[in-house]
């Protein structure tokens, strides 16, 4: 029998690095609105928690200014939406783990902050082959991760023990979920945070690449 029946996995620095047009894309909101830039290194702690959080990070001053923060997201999502795959790529190997996975017998889905339409997007644009049961991003459906519902959703929905089910993510946001679920937490160290950040947010392994990751999703 295989160690896991179902993997639910973040998009964002596990799935696709696409830190770079994130980063242009909020730079050139915060361009626009003659506010100072960020360094492409800071939106590695600035990202994980959805394009709200994304702006109370890179401008505290939203924090307090509801109507600057909606600003800021609505020109976002328009930069985003003509530069969302310019620099937006899969990690090394992923593609053919996620294959592997599938072929194993595993039921796979995505579970992102991001917006939900452009989570489909991307999944679409970048793994469209592999057939996700569930392909889900941030809407008023479900609250944003580290909230468990929309994990425990899609787990009611892969008909398993939800000890049976695998969370791959790269952020304490993505351990959390993990735990507050009851799904055993990957970890992954190819990401956008520091791999002591995610083991101390309850990560139960960690793996160094793709290929690793797929030795430990289809082992029996």
């Amino acid at each position: 029998m295989k160690r896991f029946d179902g993997v639910i996995f973040d998009l964002d620095g596990t799935l696709i690095d696409s830190l770079e047009d994130i980063a242009n894309a909020a730079n050139a909101t915060l361009g626009q609105l003659g506010k100072p830039t960020c360094t492409l290194e800071s939106f590695k702690t600035h990202v994980g928690d959805g394009v709200s959080v994304l702006f109370q990070r890179a401008l505290p001053e939203t924090q307090d200014d509801p109507e600057l923060l909606a600003h800021c997201m609505a020109i976002y999502q328009g930069h985003y939406d003509v530069g969302w795959d310019l620099c937006t790529k899969p990690y090394a190997g992923i593609p053919q783990m996620l294959e592997r996975a599938f072929a194993s017998g595993l039921q796979l889905a995505v579970l992102s902050n991001k917006p939900d339409h452009f989570t489909k997007r991307c999944v679409e644009r970048f793994f469209p082959a592999v057939p996700f049961s569930h392909v889900i991003g941030h809407s008023d459906r479900f609250p944003r991760k580290p909230d468990p519902t929309s994990a425990k959703w899609i787990a009611s929905k892969l008909s398993t023990d939800p000890l049976r089910i695998a969370y791959v993510g790269d952020t304490n946001t993505d351990m959390k979920t993990a735990t507050s679920a009851g799904l055993y937490a990957i970890g992954v160290s190819w990401g956008f945070r520091q791999v002591e950040e995610i083991r101390q947010a309850g990560a139960q392994i960690i793996c160094d690449s793709a290929e690793e990751l797929t030795r430990l999703l289809v082992q029996r």
